[in-house]
């Protein structure tokens, strides 16, 4: 891969997440702008590692996708808080997940699908909240009994 495209697919990973994480940094999140930059970028960055071996004997360049996916389900579950009844953290987790996955689509290219995905992850965060909220109200769940993140 010329070092021309590396920047591009790279490029289009940082931004990806930079986008996902102002949303979170608006809203005043634990995991924000750098996080959900950092986390796209690495993950591009991995898969990119792998595509250098691809079309080698006994390799298997996706299997670096499956790790990603495993390895951020760890910092996820570092940002998943539960005390008592209330677990902070699910939509954060989920958030730094899906910049994992923006990542990947980076690193391989698939720019428009990257956009869409972008598009609806920020879509989610900002509008689903005060959904989540009115069907609470409507349903009388207390503030303490669900609490999102």
């Amino acid at each position: 891969m010329e070092l021309i495209e590396f920047g591009y697919r790279i490029g289009a990973a940082l931004i990806a997440g930079m986008f996902i994480g102002i949303e979170r940094e608006i809203h005043n999140k634990n995991a924000g702008l750098k996080t959900n930059a950092l986390v796209s970028l690495g993950a591009a960055v991995f898969v990119l590692t792998s595509l250098t071996f691809e079309g080698d004997e006994y390799v298997d360049t996706t299997r670096v996708i499956g790790q990603v996916v495993t390895g951020i389900g760890f910092i996820g579950a570092g940002v998943i808080l539960h005390k008592g009844t209330i677990v902070r953290g699910l939509t954060t987790a989920a958030t730094v997940w899906c910049s994992a996955a923006a990542g990947c689509l980076a690193a391989i290219g698939q720019y428009p699908e990257l956009l869409l995905l972008v598009v609806i992850i920020v879509f989610v965060n900002v509008v689903f909240n005060p959904v989540d909220r009115f069907i609470a109200k409507l349903f009388g769940h207390k503030d303490e009994e669900k609490v999102d993140d």
